[in-house]
């Protein structure tokens, strides 16, 4: 028999409905002969309820109470789903993160995990039960509750997917797969039925939001397939998997895009050994990360240096740079905060040439200006004004080909 654990999102057990419809998925999985484990999140909205009753009682509340507190949403799920179970005549045991003992460090509210005790959830499947883990939460060493940030409930189910060995790690959310792009901008998107962990990862981080980074790099390391499907419709879903043959022949596989974006430019620095140290070192000190950056020389003794952040961080970023400037004497400081970075993804890009200057002359042929650029070895980013993105997106979809086979 395989074994099979399947995660199912706040959207999928947002109501009592929703939990029964997922009971008797389940129960249809487990006469077919499978082993299950289930991973569930919150009811969807309950974290942010929790979130806001702590914040009505204190503006910044002790990581370990808070985390005490977020935990109960996936203790309710856990319970009633059991419920569910039973009253359809399926014997189910429900655990918390500490009662299975998946232990993390001791980092509070993004706490990694470390290692899993599978020994109750084994005695359990093999009394033939089903068994159901409260996501996005463990213990540290000492016994203290702790949860593993925002959509920390994949990561769950894939370390239980790891340590269990199992077959497939199933994520149902309110998606259907990953596509091509996202749907919303580019209506001939495609939903793929495979991708490479490593395409995955370089999508989850360039801003497609189907799966937590976290967890796929997680099934990377541990090789888990990891497979993405609707709770809300029949279909196979978006294997993710390790790299395949077959799979080279795709140039591109998808176009992942960021409207968060904002640039930042100091010009006229001294061209000194340690110039972009000088510059990026307290941008570091404040938690800013910096993406894309692009220096140049001039012929005076002098370079420009332009670098990106989050929008959020813009006006922080502003603030450092202006400063370090008068202590380097720089000419000039700019930015732009209306900036957008699309990027098209593909292993297949490693036996393919020529993919740069097709996505450059599609760019070009609708008058949309390139602001910068940044390669890695399956991945073309670039950065546009935002009021493109959208076309650029629709763009390079069609360029690719990508909404056919």
């Amino acid at each position: 028999m395989a074994l099979i654990v399947q995660k199912f999102g706040g959207t999928s057990v947002g109501t009592v409905e929703r939990i029964q419809e997922v009971a008797k998925k389940l129960i249809q999985f487990q006469q077919q002969g499978h082993d299950l484990v289930v991973v569930v999140s919150a009811m969807s909205g309950e974290t942010n309820r929790l979130l806001s009753l702590a914040n009505e009682l204190n503006d910044n509340p002790q990581g370990r109470e808070l985390d005490v507190l977020l935990s109960t949403g996936e203790q309710v799920t856990i319970a009633l789903l059991c419920m569910a179970l039973e009253q359809q005549g399926v014997h189910a045991n429900s655990y918390t993160g500490s009662q299975v003992r998946i232990l993390t460090d001791k980092t509070h509210n993004k706490a990694r995990i470390m290692e899993i005790d599978d020994q109750k959830i084994r005695n359990d499947l093999a009394k033939g039960h089903i068994v159901v883990v409260a996501g996005f939460q463990g213990c540290d060493e000492f016994g203290n509750i702790t949860t593993l940030g925002r959509g920390g409930s994949d990561t769950t189910a894939v370390a239980l997917a790891a340590a269990l060995n199992a077959s497939e790690c199933q994520i149902y959310t309110d998606v259907d797969g990953v596509y091509t792009t996202d749907p919303r901008v580019v209506a001939e998107a495609r939903r793929l039925d495979k991708i490479t962990f490593e395409e995955m990862l370089e999508m989850a981080s360039l801003g497609a939001k189907v799966l937590q980074i976290r967890s796929v790099e997680f099934a990377s390391k541990y090789n888990v397939p990891l497979r993405v499907l609707s709770s809300f419709k029949e279909g196979g879903g978006t294997l993710i998997t390790s790299e395949e043959t077959e799979m080279e022949q795709a140039q591109i596989s998808g176009i992942a895009f960021n409207r968060d974006e904002a640039k930042l430019t100091i010009l006229g620095v001294p061209d000194n050994p340690g110039i972009a140290s000088q510059i990026l070192g307290p941008i570091a000190k404040q938690n800013i990360e910096v993406d894309m950056i692009i220096q140049n020389t001039g012929h005076d003794g002098t370079t420009d240096f332009t670098f990106t952040v989050h929008r959020n961080d813009y006006a922080s970023a502003m603030s450092i740079i202006k400063a370090a400037a008068k202590t380097l004497s720089a000419r000039e400081v700019n930015g732009d905060d209306k900036i957008a970075k699309i990027s098209i993804v593909g292993v297949g890009m490693r036996s393919h040439a020529g993919i740069a200057n097709t996505m450059f002359e599609a760019l070009a042929s609708e008058g949309i200006n390139i602001c910068m650029i940044s390669t890695s070895e399956i991945k073309i980013s670039v950065v546009i004004d935002e009021k493109y993105l959208e076309l650029g997106v629709r763009t390079l979809h069609n360029a690719f080909e990508l909404e056919h086979e």
